[in-house]
């Protein structure tokens, strides 16, 4: 059977053709990449935005999570090829590169398999009362419902397990799940592979700013990422950019932080996500059972689409409380934007600054405060916060810090990445608070508030510079 018969192509606006295996060969049994992508829980991502409210400010970033994940496999693919050989050399016992390259692909096609509908969204206002995100959800689903099709896998588009390899979706769940302080053992290669997921830059996110970028029309190629793989390497220490490289590493960091400022924190996408805040804490009950750990088979039908098409049916419902919250609804879905932005500070955060300490960690005490410096008639008007985070480049703490690391040319020594003068440059984290209000007139008050409460600005220069 020639390779063309067990191969299709699926073209993509952003890396071309992408390749997955459509069948088996004759006789053979096996599980073929084109089950997992045909899957159900695959197939729903259709039904998902990429981009959770963006797509209403944003109208040509209509994709969804699916063509995302299709994208991601593709560059799992392409970075294995890249790296393959420098992790061999540096773990013995590295499996096969058929092993290394199908692992990383499922992995990337099924990180998002957990999320539901609006994405991050659902993670903070369902997901998390159950102690659940979207990666430890998707880890279970992989466990109960896709496993022995994972294992059935014996090959991809470029390279095949040898004969006494079976695939492991604990390998899979590994690489797919934040890591954390209660992380099971794992080889070394394994650890390595998950900052291809969990570190600075990744098969997930050096899609998703590529894609967001070209929807949204920001840019038709937002970063250099031939030059980004071409000068990554796995060394003792872990994934490692070369020196030469560093430039592209910055560039993109620099890109994705522009998209969280531009797009993903828009001002209206925010708004909007405060009016699906409060539709969603009164609508929840109604709109999924409980734990989704217990309900896999109603999560897997809960999507954008089944929601929106729940609630636009509400207004003529004959029950008194869904009619009340269908016309609420009607608000979200007619993009009417209740809240206007009063003002916006965005601070920046260094490794000098105690974040955890800033005032703008809780939005709470923010409204609280911003209460009290407004005029005393003007202190029970409708307002929010909203206070943004943004992670632009990772501490020296936590679970996931320690995951990249820098080849000093001049020195020929690996060394943290934090040891880069360009790189230490960049802030640490960025917070982008603003004040919502319903009534407009009341802005300039609120501005002046905000301005007190965080102290105003500096003295200018004396002269141009």
């Amino acid at each position: 059977m020639h390779e063309y018969e067990l191969q299709s192509l699926s073209y993509d606006p952003i890396h071309g053709y992408i390749p997955f295996v459509a069948r088996a060969p004759d006789g053979s049994g096996e599980v073929v990449e084109r089950e997992l992508i045909d899957h159900p829980w695959v197939q729903r991502l259709r039904q998902i935005h990429q981009l959770q409210t963006a797509w209403y400010v944003f109208p040509s970033a209509e994709h969804t999570r699916f063509q995302h994940v299709l994208g991601a496999m593709h560059l799992a693919s392409r970075a294995v090829h890249r790296l393959y050989g420098s992790l061999r050399l540096v773990c013995e016992d590295v499996p096969s590169l058929g092993y290394v390259e199908t692992l990383m692909r499922m992995a990337a096609l099924l990180h998002d398999v957990g999320h539901g509908p609006f994405g991050h969204f659902l993670d903070e206002h369902l997901l998390v009362q159950y102690g659940l995100t979207h990666e430890t959800l998707g880890a279970e689903i992989i466990r109960r419902e896709l496993a022995p099709l994972l294992q059935n896998l014996r090959r991809n588009p470029n390279s095949t397990l040898q004969d006494h390899e079976r695939l492991d979706p604990e390998h899979v769940v590994f690489l797919i799940v934040r890591p954390g302080r209660d992380d099971p053992p794992a080889p070394r290669w394994l650890k390595m592979l998950r900052s291809l997921f969990c570190g600075i830059y990744t098969v997930d996110n050096m899609d998703f700013v590529l894609r967001d970028a070209y929807t949204t029309g920001y840019s038709h190629r937002a970063f250099d990422l031939e030059r980004l793989l071409h000068y990554s390497f796995f060394s003792q220490r872990g994934l490692t950019i070369h020196s030469r490289g560093l430039s592209a590493l910055v560039r993109f960091m620099e890109i994705r932080a522009e998209l969280f400022r531009t797009v993903y924190f828009h001002r209206t996408v925010r708004a909007l996500d405060l009016l699906l805040e409060d539709l969603f804490a009164e609508s929840r009950h109604l709109l999924f059972p409980g734990n989704p750990l217990e309900h896999l088979r109603e999560y897997q039908r809960f999507t954008e689409w089944s929601l929106l098409v729940q609630v636009q049916s509400w207004a003529e419902s004959d029950e008194e409380q869904k009619r009340r919250l269908g016309r609420k609804w009607q608000q979200f879905l007619r993009r009417q934007v209740v809240w206007k932005m009063a003002c916006q500070r965005e601070v920046p955060v260094g490794p000098q600054d105690a974040e955890t300490l800033s005032i703008l960690s809780d939005r709470r005490v923010v409204e609280q405060k911003l209460r009290e410096l407004l005029p005393e008639e003007l202190r029970q008007e409708e307002l929010r916060v909203d206070v943004a985070r943004y992670v632009h480049r990772p501490g020296t703490q936590g679970p996931a810090a320690g995951q990249n690391f820098l080849y000093d040319e001049a020195t020929g020594k690996v060394v943290p990445l934090e040891q880069s003068p360009v790189y230490r440059q960049l802030p640490l984290a960025n917070r982008i608070c603003r004040v919502y209000v319903r009534n407009p007139r009341i802005s300039k008050q609120v501005t002046e508030a905000m301005d007190r409460l965080l102290g105003g600005s500096g003295p200018d220069m004396l002269t141009n510079m």
